[in-house]
């Protein structure tokens, strides 16, 4: 998610969550290689594991760029075919790549010779109006032929063509959850995991059991903006999901004044780069939300944030009021 989930984002969500496998954000492949500076190169182990997130058409140029995915230290490369932004089609990768499946699987088959690391696609459902069925199986068929690991697989079509904005291809295209089930159950062999509209543990779980699935054991699940938006929703994921010991957390809201006070030496250290605070603090906006409180934290820290001299005292002192709103 481009302007999300930066170094900043990945370092508060590792407050909540050490096993979850996070992405950067989208890097075109050109941008890459030009030697432009590239944020979302930058990452502390304690990212980790870390996909790097690549777009791109040229199989040469993704194939660079999975090398220097291993070299800087990534736990996976994954190539995006499935953004439907403007600016992505007009670059002819993302969601556009569905309609050459065959240059696809040469760009994977580059990509696979020149890392050891697991290269991955995420995807949609399709481009055209009969999207999924055998023109999804023919696409992933195309793919894993060439060697891709694992496939991510956005149940819903993705409208190229009229008007439709980027906001409304993840929201007006309906879910077909039944889609990614019928593909796992037709190709088992291969790692297939769902993504779109996972608003939480229970949904993400309901998609991997067999009993709400026909039968197809999934091998993942992806949330998304959802995790951006509630970021808390991760807090037990380690033990829901992957069976990690259960952590002694405080109470649901003492628990997240424990997470912002445990992201404050980061903020210390960003500032002291000379990075604006506003930059990583952001991602705390959301750190309250469904809690009572969740709307002021939000007001005053956005508040604070347009000065671009403050320091991180400020987020202490958002802390202390909103401790004081729920003791009235």
């Amino acid at each position: 998610m481009m302007g999300l989930t930066d170094r900043h984002f990945r370092t508060l969500i590792r407050l909540l969550t050490r096993h979850t496998l996070l992405y950067t954000e989208l890097v075109p492949v050109r941008a890459l290689l030009s030697g432009t500076p590239m944020r979302a190169l930058g990452f502390a182990p304690l990212e980790q594991p870390l996909a790097l997130q690549l777009g791109g058409d040229d199989p040469g140029a993704l194939a660079e760029g999975a090398a220097i995915a291993e070299a800087q230290g990534f736990a996976e490369v994954n190539l995006n075919a499935g953004c439907p932004s403007e600016r992505v089609r007009q670059g002819r990768f993302g969601a556009a790549l569905m309609a050459r499946p065959d240059d696809v699987a040469l760009m994977i088959a580059a990509m696979r010779r020149a890392t050891r690391l697991p290269v991955t696609v995420k995807h949609r459902l399709g481009i055209t109006p009969d999207a999924g069925g055998k023109h999804l199986l023919r696409f992933v068929d195309t793919i894993a032929a060439a060697g891709v690991d694992r496939v991510i697989v956005h149940a819903r079509a993705a409208v190229l063509h009229g008007r439709m904005s980027p906001k409304q291809n993840r929201r007006v295209p309906p879910l077909c959850p039944g889609e990614v089930y019928r593909l796992k159950k037709a190709r088992p062999f291969l790692a297939v995991e769902y993504n779109g509209g996972v608003m939480d543990l229970d949904q993400a779980l309901a998609h991997l059991d067999r009993r709400n699935t026909d039968g197809a054991a999934l091998d993942g699940v992806m949330i998304g903006r959802a995790a951006y938006a509630r970021p808390w929703l991760l807090a037990h994921a380690d033990e829901r999901v992957f069976g990690a010991p259960r952590e002694k957390r405080e109470a649901r809201r003492a628990g997240r004044v424990e997470t912002v006070r445990a992201f404050l030496p980061y903020l210390h250290e960003v500032v002291a780069q000379g990075e604006p605070l506003r930059h990583a603090a952001r991602h705390l906006l959301n750190i309250f939300s469904g809690t009572e409180g969740a709307r002021a934290w939000r007001r005053r820290l956005s508040e604070a944030l347009r000065d671009p001299t403050v320091g991180p005292s400020v987020i202490e002192e958002a802390l202390c009021e909103i401790e004081a709103l729920w003791e009235v």
